[in-house]
This record gives C-alpha cells, structure tokens and sequence, in this order.
C-alpha cells in the first residue's frame, strides 16, 4: 500500500507502484489541470510539487509526474494546480498570470503556476532570475515569455519580504491555501504508520531511482514491474566529506549535487554545469547513480565523474564490492554489475589547490538537450608541469570514455600549446564516434579536439591557447 497526502486529502491506495503519477491523478482521482504533453519530462505541462519532511524541515520540489512512480512519493505531499486554488478567487500567483496576459491557450499554465507555487515555498532568494530559473522546466508554445516574466516579477514581488518559514508565509499572506500550514504534522504522522511495506528483493526486482529516462525508455514494463525503490532508502541519500574524499549516496539527486555545500566549496561553478543538464523538475528527482547504471554514451554525470575518477560501490543488500567508474562500462548498455546489485553510493577524492576541473558540453541546444559531445578534465599540476591528468569523453564511443592515453601522455610534461596540439591529435586514436543524429562522425572527432583546447583555454588563459581554435 502506498500512502500519502493529495493536495489536502490523505490516500492510501494498493494501485501498481510502477504506475506514473499522472496517470494516478488523471485517471483515479480525475484532477485534469495536470496535463499530458510530451510524457518524456520536457514539457513541463504534467509538473506538480512533492513535498517531503527531511530533518523535521518540510520542503517542496518540482517534479515531472510524468516520470514519477506512485512508489516514489510513498509518504510526502503532492501538490497540483487544483492543489494551490482558493474556493472562490485565483490564487495570486493565478491573478499575476492574469494581470500579464500570460496565458493564451492555456495548455501550459497549470504546470508554471504550479513551479511558481514552488518558487515561492522555496528558500531562493526572491530575485527575478531565481523566478525564472523554477519554471525553466515548463515550455509554453503560443504565448511567448515576455508576458510570462512580467508575471513572475508580479509574483517576486509578492514575496520580496519573505523570511522565516516558508509555509508560514505564503499562508499568512494568502499566496497559497491554509491547509498547507498542517501538511508538515500530517506527513510526519504518516511516516509512523506501517502497513507491510517490506520490500522483498526477488530475482526479478527492478532497481528505481528517480526513473528520469527509465520511465521514457520502457514505461510499459515499468507500470507491473517488481521494483525496488532506491529513493526511498534514507541510507543511500546525502553528500559528505571524508578526509579529502567526497562520499554520495546513491539516491542523491542532480539537485542535491549542485546545492551541496560540500561540492561547491570545491566546485564553485557547479551551478553552470547543473544549468546545462535537464531542467529544475528533473534534476530535482534524477539521480547521479541511475546516470552511471543508464550507460548512456553521451551521460553528463558519468563524463564529470569519469574525469574525477569516481569509484562506485556496488551492493546487492548484504555484500558489496567497489569498481571505478572506468571499468565499470565494458560495450554499449553493458556494465560490470550483476543483475542484483545497485549503486550504494560513490566516492572521489576531492581537487586540492594545486587541482584544475572543468566541464564542457555541446549540443544542439544550449538547455534541455542532449549532447552531441562532452567532455570533463582533471588537472594536477606544479607549476607549469602537469602531475596528474584526467580527461574523459561523451559521444565519441560506444560508452562514456576514460581517455586513458591522452591522460597519461600529458603527465610530467610542461603544459604549452604544443603539447595541447599534441594531445588533441592522440585522443583521435582513442575514440570512435558515429554519425547519427546529434552529428556526424567527423564533426563529433573535431568537436571534442575544440572542447579539449576549451578546457585549457577556460583554465589557463595566459597561455594563449585560443588561436588554437582558428
């Protein structure tokens, strides 16, 4: 059984895990202001909120339902459009779009009104470029986005003077319903009760996590599958720091990642990569782990963390076993992993002073794209001598590539232009893209000779290393 709050109504249903949370709300319980647009997370149209108690705190995330299995959101708090309606006025958030001209056909309108219900129960500062960055999620097709942003400045305007508890604020401000004000209680009486929820890992078990691309990939055999919901194992979240290595647990979110202070104490820019990679709804529920174990050859996350040299460790409840992220991919969708066994967590050593890491992606759209080609590298160096070196490579083989040659051919070498040329030219022999749809097979082996100068350009400018690029 699962169970959890519906906008202001508690359900407990014995529906399939496996299902999809729009379907749920659509079908079962005939709330149709969710809408289905793309089911593959782009549109924004399905958006809801999921709010969850962590530390006795309750905060709310946008989520794809999409996406989303009912086994996923098993004791937290889900929030549609019809969730944030006053009885008999639009809500302000509601009145801003109006006052704007924000919508036109309507299609897309309950998904942003629902991500800017969440911006204003986040703790973002209310600034217009945080408004705008939570509904970067939702695309509207006929409207335009002027209007859009002129109700998003309506709506940070609403609460320029918020502080303390979120919740207390936007119900004391009649932003969104007062029924919000008990959720936290509520959700933390839910939590104690049980109603035999062990999971037993069978043979046939399915291991979830956030189900980002799962769900876009096999959707069908998901919805009756015996799945294991790794999201929902406390053990498996949170990013710490041990010594000089970093240690994430398996179920941590891409959002988790970007917002971690232990990450952007030695990943200051970690924002800008999190920016090129999906879109807030997704990395709110998108794991690091189900990135690696996806094996997509163009994965953003296994190509930042192949460049760090990331370690997984593997479980399959009772034992457990460690394999670096290079040899963890051994052909196209093939790991070294046994059927049973999922991504407990992941460690790597975090850069000290002396360590240079930067991340580039190309793609035919700079947001909510896939790449063409990306590429991550890792540099130790002292002085002008590289001691260590990492470079790793999306799109240019049949897995996320370590590009193990070029790594060692750069170490305790004087860093110049020549010596980048020269890399540029080894890493050709290492790689072996296709043509297909993101790009030609020549166009992807210049691309990441560009991407390689970029990293050396971005890191080390004095060296005049752009006039490469010519």
């Amino acid at each position: 059984m699962i169970k959890f709050i519906l906008n202001n109504t508690e359900i407990t249903t014995s529906m399939a895990p496996g299902m999809v949370l729009l379907d749920y709300i659509r079908y079962e319980r005939n709330l149709k202001g969710t809408k289905i647009g793309c089911r593959e997370g782009d549109c924004g149209a399905c958006t809801v909120l999921i709010g969850g108690v962590t530390n006795g705190v309750l905060k709310y995330s946008s989520a794809t339902s999409c996406l989303t299995a009912l086994g996923n959101i098993h004791h937290k708090h889900i929030v549609t459009v019809e969730g944030v309606n006053f009885d008999y006025e639009p809500n302000p958030i509601q009145q801003a779009m109006c006052d704007q001209a924000g919508t036109q056909c309507g299609f897309c309108t309950p998904g942003f009104i629902v991500s800017m219900a969440g911006f204003c129960l986040s703790d973002k500062q209310p600034t217009q470029q945080n408004a705008i960055a939570a509904v970067d999620g939702n695309i509207c097709r006929c409207t335009g986005y002027k209007s859009i942003e002129r109700a998003l400045e309506q709506v940070t305007e609403l609460i320029k003077d918020k502080t303390g508890d979120t919740v207390e604020y936007v119900t004391s401000k009649n932003i969104l319903p007062s029924y919000f004000k008990n959720i936290k209680e509520r959700l933390q009486l839910l939590a104690t009760q049980t109603n035999g929820e062990a999971n037993m890992q069978s043979i046939n078990t399915r291991f979830l996590g956030g189900g980002t691309d799962l769900y876009v990939q096999q959707h069908d055999k998901m919805v009756y599958a015996d799945i294991d919901f790794l999201t929902r194992k406390q053990q498996l979240k949170g990013i710490t720091k041990h010594g000089d290595k970093c240690v994430i647990g398996g179920a941590a979110t891409v959002t988790d990642l970007i917002t971690s202070p232990v990450i952007l104490a030695h990943f200051p820019k970690i924002a800008e990569v999190g920016k090129l990679i999906s879109s807030t709804p997704i990395r709110n529920i998108a794991t690091l782990a189900g990135n690696f174990v996806n094996g997509s050859p163009i994965g953003d996350f296994s190509i930042f963390f192949l460049a760090l040299g990331a370690v997984l460790t593997l479980s399959d409840g009772e034992n457990k076993s460690d394999v670096a992220l290079e040899k963890f991919y051994k052909g196209y969708k093939t790991l070294d992993k046994q059927p049973n066994q999922f991504v407990e967590s992941f460690w790597f050593t975090l850069p000290d002073k002396n360590t240079w890491f930067t991340f580039e992606k190309v793609s035919k759209r700079t947001h909510l794209d896939i790449a063409s080609v990306n590429s991550a590298m890792s540099l130790t160096m002292d002085g002008n001598i590289v001691t260590h070196a990492r470079i790793s490579a999306g799109g240019v083989y049949a897995f996320p590539l370590y590009l193990a040659k070029t790594s060692a051919f750069l170490v305790g070498k004087e860093l110049t232009e020549e010596l980048v040329t020269e890399a540029t030219e080894l890493l050709q022999t290492e790689i072996a893209p296709i043509s297909d749809a993101r790009g030609t097979a020549e166009y992807k082996r210049l691309l990441l000779s560009q991407l390689i100068k970029a990293h050396f350009i971005k890191l080390f400018p004095l060296l005049e290393i752009d006039k490469l690029l010519a």
